[in-house]
């Protein structure tokens, strides 16, 4: 079954709240657990216990795990594992972007079925042209996965690139927007190619001249919590696209560990709230 269905199916039934699972080395403290890849695991499987039927996805950051090297890749491999076993849907955050061959073995490493790092869905940087991201676009498409494309994000040196302009007075996150949307059409309940965009854009998508509306597509939004936008913002940011929008927390619930049914019941808080600011 196709990506784009089984998060739309999971939005409706739960919510549409992703759960970031980022083990930074103060979070670990705070938990009381060691910054080692067994804190690591005992980390991710806490999160994905208290998501389970809770949240619609769960999103692994691959950097704080591949900075304990191959046991930390290891225990990455635990945590993906444990998240399947319980039919959670796992996003991996690796922004991978490349050409040819190399865009390949990033495909394969982690969106072919059956591969140690097997995700439901990956982030890729498509800031080597759109177009070279195909290889990883057909394997998810042949395995049916999905992919989350940077286009807008809110970090401040993003603008530099973000929001440059062609001659035809096109914008690069625009561009993306475009691409993305052309692989979706007509693809029901949404397609399988989604895009990155912060919650705290603000009002930079009308300034550029984007409209989402008819990307069908998912929205993955991140900079709910502790990044500073709350619920309301994403609705208004968003506007007639929030039904696509998968918000993003993680230290904003994180915070609440690490004992699995507190951390259980933020994730339904956060999840009720994005409900309603988006659903309203």
């Amino acid at each position: 079954m196709r990506f784009g269905y089984r998060l739309a199916d999971a939005m409706e039934r739960l919510g549409p709240l992703c759960v970031g699972i980022d083990p930074h080395p103060e979070l670990l403290e705070a938990w009381g657990l060691d910054d080692t890849p067994e804190g690591l695991v005992a980390f991710g499987e806490t999160v994905v216990a208290a998501a389970h039927d809770t949240a619609a996805a769960v999103k692994p950051n691959i950097a704080f795990f591949e900075r304990h090297g191959a046991r930390g890749i290891a225990a990455l491999e635990d945590v993906m594992s444990r998240a399947r076993e319980q039919d959670l849907l796992t996003i991996l955050d690796a922004k991978r972007g490349d050409i040819g061959s190399t865009m390949a073995g990033y495909a394969d490493a982690f969106l072919r079925a059956g591969a140690p790092l097997e995700c439901d869905a990956l982030t890729l940087s498509p800031y080597l042209g759109f177009g070279a991201l195909e290889p990883a676009l057909a394997l998810a498409q042949e395995h049916g996965k999905g992919v989350f494309v940077l286009a807008l994000t809110s970090n401040p040196e993003g603008a530099s690139v973000q929001h440059a302009r062609s001659a035809d007075g096109e914008s690069v996150a625009g561009a993306m927007v475009r691409e993305a949307a052309q692989r979706n059409a007509g693809v029901k309940p949404m397609g399988d190619v989604g895009l990155v965009v912060g919650a705290t854009v603000g009002s930079a998508m009308s300034e550029l001249g984007i409209d989402l509306d008819g990307l069908n597509g998912p929205i993955l939004a991140p900079g709910v919590g502790a990044q500073g936008a709350e619920p309301t913002d994403v609705a208004t940011t968003f506007g007639n696209a929030s039904p696509l929008v998968l918000v993003n927390q993680s230290r904003g619930v994180l915070s609440a560990g690490p004992f699995a049914e507190k951390l259980r019941g933020a994730i339904q808080a956060a999840a009720g709230a994005a409900h309603d600011a988006l659903r309203a």
